[in-house]
């Protein structure tokens, strides 16, 4: 509980950072409103905020969920085949090697403006290092494990999910940790590139008025949905990972 006052606090004391430097400085408001002024443009309806953050999280979430599912599962079939993974692993570097910004127009042309293109660039951003967190921490078992669960006869299947799997969880979860920043990042430049709604697309047309307000709550709101899953994401871990630990 003493954590979460700290936390609280630490907060509190960076708005009022923000506020004095923005009053005692006085600095304009089309460069850098005062955390009132930000937060008033929650009230005006013609940003829409709310459909706009729905289209944003959408955005994110696709992209991140897919990317955990194929990333992880990728992982497991390189490592239970040596043949695919000296196949596959080369390639999918060389494929990480793309800039990503240079698919969003592709992107736009396959799939039209929206939420899949912009889900997908959050996808390919954020897989990779879900990919290769997975496969080092499959591979990364203790050779001793593996011995005794060999010499008492287990099968394949057993070696998977009694030591790899269990064992490779801390390193699956630090990697989906790092995709849950690059997915709110991918889903942003998506909406930069082209959208027609969301967070992103919200900030480049109040961006021509110098609407700062506008453009910080834009920010605010895209950390607070970046937070939301990254917090999904720690207790997840908390009570897979963290938990077992404790009760063993």
């Amino acid at each position: 509980m003493r954590n979460y006052a700290w936390i609280v606090l630490v907060h509190l004391a960076f708005i009022a950072a923000w506020w004095l430097f923005v009053v005692v400085g006085k600095i304009p408001k089309f460069i850098m409103p005062t955390p009132l002024q930000t937060l008033q443009t929650l009230f005006m309806p013609h940003y829409d905020w709310l459909g706009n953050s729905i289209a944003t999280g959408e955005e994110i979430f696709l992209g991140y969920i897919l990317a955990v599912i194929f990333g992880v599962a990728l992982a497991v079939v390189c490592t239970w085949s040596r043949v695919l993974s000296t196949i596959f692993m080369p390639l999918l570097v060389s494929l990480n090697m793309i800039p990503k910004v240079a698919l969003g127009p592709l992107f736009i042309v396959w799939f039209k403006y929206g939420v899949i293109p912009n889900g997908i660039i959050a996808f390919t951003i954020c897989f990779f290092p879900i990919l290769l967190t997975a496969a080092r921490g499959l591979h990364e078992v203790e050779p001793e494990l593996l011995d005794l669960v060999r010499s008492l006869h287990g099968s394949r299947w057993q070696l998977f999910t009694k030591i790899q799997l269990p064992g490779s969880l801390p390193y699956i979860f630090s990697g989906m940790k790092v995709g849950a920043v690059l997915a709110v990042a991918g889903a942003i430049v998506g909406e930069f590139l082209g959208s027609a709604k969301g967070l992103g697309y919200v900030m480049l047309q109040v961006q021509t008025t110098l609407d700062t307000a506008g453009m910080f709550m834009a920010v605010i709101l895209i950390t607070l949905i970046g937070l939301v899953l990254y917090a999904i994401v720690v207790g997840l871990e908390h009570l897979l990972v963290v938990r077992d630990a404790r009760l063993q």
